[in-house]
């Protein structure tokens, strides 16, 4: 869709606000600039240390009731438009859509475009290790693919994201989660794709995580540890 056809059209579906969110992300940039490029309405929070205070943060910059999280690991497909809607009675539900893993073909809600409601989001507590899937008591996974994630950009990213999921899937902190779904994902998080570029970094941190999950698995101080990078940084340092 030419640009400008593909403007009018968001503007008739009068379009939830979208925030891209970075930190440290080696292809950030690369992937802000694909965005603001077919959605130049994006807003971006970069820099924010702690991942609740990037998406508090996010909140206060939005006008619209729900609005789109967009990760900065995150390459938008083509065909993805942002044009969901959401009814009255799911304004207080988060949605998460599909994300392709191009280390290890996962396809699921890991990395994938997220739209959470504002004022739930400015009111979250900010000590739950998953704020995706513990800010609200409403939760709906939507089947359409929004994007791969290109987490394997460096070895520390890649060994950070894949610790980080693997402890979350180990620990079972995951809200509302089928454990067989869980446990299947788990094994090829910790198995498959070191072919794939840095896809030895990605096997090496999901064993990690998925060892710290299990052994913390009732301290929840140490799960939130995950959510700090420095400490990621440390423990990646003296592993490799």
């Amino acid at each position: 869709m030419a640009i400008g056809l593909e403007l009018e059209y968001l503007i008739g579906t009068q379009m939830y606000d979208i925030v891209f969110i970075s930190y440290q992300e080696p292809t950030a940039d690369e992937n802000w600039k694909k965005l603001i490029e077919r959605f130049p309405m994006a807003k971006r929070v970069h820099g924010v240390k702690g991942i609740h205070q990037a998406h508090i943060e996010a909140a206060k910059k939005v006008f619209t009731k729900m609005f789109f999280i967009v990760d900065g690991d995150a390459e938008i497909l083509d065909e993805f438009n942002f044009d969901y809607q959401v009814d009255e009675w799911n304004l207080e539900t988060v949605h998460v859509y599909r994300c392709a893993n191009p280390i290890n073909n996962l396809i699921y809600g890991y990395g994938g475009v997220k739209l959470f409601p504002r004022h739930l989001t400015l009111q979250m507590d900010i000590t739950r290790p998953d704020m995706t899937t513990s800010l609200s008591k409403s939760f709906k996974a939507l089947n359409q693919v929004s994007n791969v994630t290109t987490f394997n950009s460096s070895p520390f990213n890649t060994w950070k994201s894949a610790f980080r999921e693997c402890c979350k899937l180990s620990s079972k902190i995951i809200d509302r989660q089928n454990d067989k779904e869980t446990e299947k994902r788990l094994e090829i998080w910790c198995t498959v794709g070191k072919d794939k570029p840095y896809g030895e970094y990605a096997i090496s941190g999901a064993l990690a995580g998925k060892q710290y999950g299990e052994s913390n698995k009732n301290k929840p101080e140490n799960l939130f540890l995950i959510n700090d990078f420095e400490w990621l940084k440390e423990q990646f340092d003296a592993q490799n």
